[in-house]
């Protein structure tokens, strides 16, 4: 599970892993004709080079394979591709200048991946590789100089890419941690002239029914209405703020599962807590229960994802002005699934692959774009999973797929408030 949670399963490495077997399948033909007619080299290999092409080729279908199917494939294609493929031919032209920098490409393009994976696939591919030379060419030449004096710099180009993808990392969660306080504090200081504002609403309701005057009773009455809106939109505001909060809070808590949820149970104290514009608003969101399922997880940070998830949906419906939310809990299936459909204004095929990136909003003002992203941070915690199908104009589907719980692992499940 671990291994499988190391390898990203979203759309933009999908579309980066297809750019590369693009590249791939093309370049081992092209450069097979460089280095063996035009400038020759002493090992070549069409038929190597024909089945690492051949192997790149379903990369460029990647949406076609399972999250399972794709990590295996990907895990088997970069060990094949990259350290095996180059360092075998590394060997065999006996370290020549060319395939010296050619093998060192090679492990940059392969240290752009997970760091736990690329360095399982540069251990299990060079290993291969030497083992595969030892019986093809002469095993000696493995104990060269020119090949040793190779190894110091391997590994410290193997040691700059990691920090650099570690201060990357660091960078995006300093960025993540001063949004979040942003909004905290932004939060924060609405609640001020927000109980100012309800605390005199609530005045001038007492102060209007005393008002004797027929001919001013119209009015008085039109009043009353005003401020009731008023004191509705006061309300939601303080929501919307606790949702803020939560999503500030959950950006540097602990996101590893840490109790039993039950999904029907989240979704119903999510439904009561999200502030509803009216009734007609709420009538649009209908539960399908078909089975309800435990998953590990934690309840709060349960009602960030749902919470992120609904108010997407009545954005989406608020732009098509039409649609409806429906919320379906399938516990049966071998693997527990929530589907989150809205029929609202949907998602472009341009941009669906881009909706789980951090910081990305559609319409460029609409959010600060962390929701998603969040959300889909929080599921792999869990060993959970997130994805989006979408038709534009039409539909928004989202798909939470939940690993089976481990029985008696975590505390009583979460309940609702």
């Amino acid at each position: 599970m671990h291994f499988h949670d190391a390898i990203e399963h979203t759309p933009v490495r999908r579309a980066q892993v297809r750019l590369l077997a693009m590249g791939g399948a093309l370049g081992m033909p092209l450069y097979y004709t460089l280095w063996h007619y035009y400038f020759p080299q002493e090992y070549e290999s069409l038929p190597l080079r024909a089945v690492a092409a051949l192997l790149f080729l379903p990369a460029l279908f990647p949406d076609r394979f399972s999250n399972s199917w794709f990590s295996i494939y990907l895990f088997a294609g970069l060990t094949f591709e990259l350290p095996f493929f180059f360092t075998l031919m590394f060997l065999m032209n006996h370290a020549s200048v060319l395939w010296v920098h050619s093998l060192l490409v090679a492990l940059i393009v392969l240290f752009h991946f997970d760091t736990r994976i690329a360095v399982l696939a540069y251990l299990s591919g060079t290993l291969l590789a030497c083992l595969v030379f030892a019986q093809l060419g002469d095993a000696a030449f493995l104990f060269d100089d020119r090949v040793r004096q190779q190894l110091p710099v391997h590994w410290f180009t193997i040691i700059v890419l990691s920090l650099v993808k570690v201060s990357r990392h660091v960078g995006a969660q300093e960025k993540l941690a001063g949004l979040a306080a942003g909004l905290g504090s932004v939060a924060h200081e609405l609640r001020t002239p927000l109980v100012s504002v309800e605390a005199n609403v609530r005045g001038l309701q007492r102060q209007l029914p005393r008002i004797a005057d027929p001919l001013a009773q119209e009015t008085s009455a039109a009043c009353l209405d005003a401020l009731a809106r008023i004191q509705f939109e006061v309300r939601h505001m303080h929501h919307m703020i606790d949702l803020f909060l939560l999503s500030a809070s959950a950006v540097s808590r602990k996101l590893e599962a840490s109790e039993a949820v039950s999904m029907h149970e989240a979704v119903t104290a999510v439904l009561k807590r999200y502030p509803f514009t009216n009734s007609v608003q709420h009538e649009l969101v209908r539960v399908d229960l078909r089975c309800d399922f435990q998953f590990p997880g934690q309840s709060e940070l349960c009602v960030v994802i749902l919470l992120n998830l609904l108010r997407n949906a009545f954005k989406g419906i608020q732009r098509a002005g039409k649609g409806r939310v429906r919320i379906i809990i399938d516990g049966a299936r071998p693997v527990p699934r929530l589907l989150f459909i809205d029929t609202g204004c949907g998602i472009a095929t341009s941009r669906l692959p881009l909706i789980f990136d951090r910081f990305y909003s559609y319409p460029a003002h609409n959010g600060s774009g962390i929701g998603l992203a969040l959300c889909r941070q929080i599921l792999q915690a869990w060993h959970a999973r997130i994805h989006c199908v979408s038709r534009e104009h039409a539909y928004a589907i989202f798909v939470l797929e939940f690993p089976q719980p481990v029985a008696d692992r975590f505390s009583p499940p979460f309940r609702a408030r």
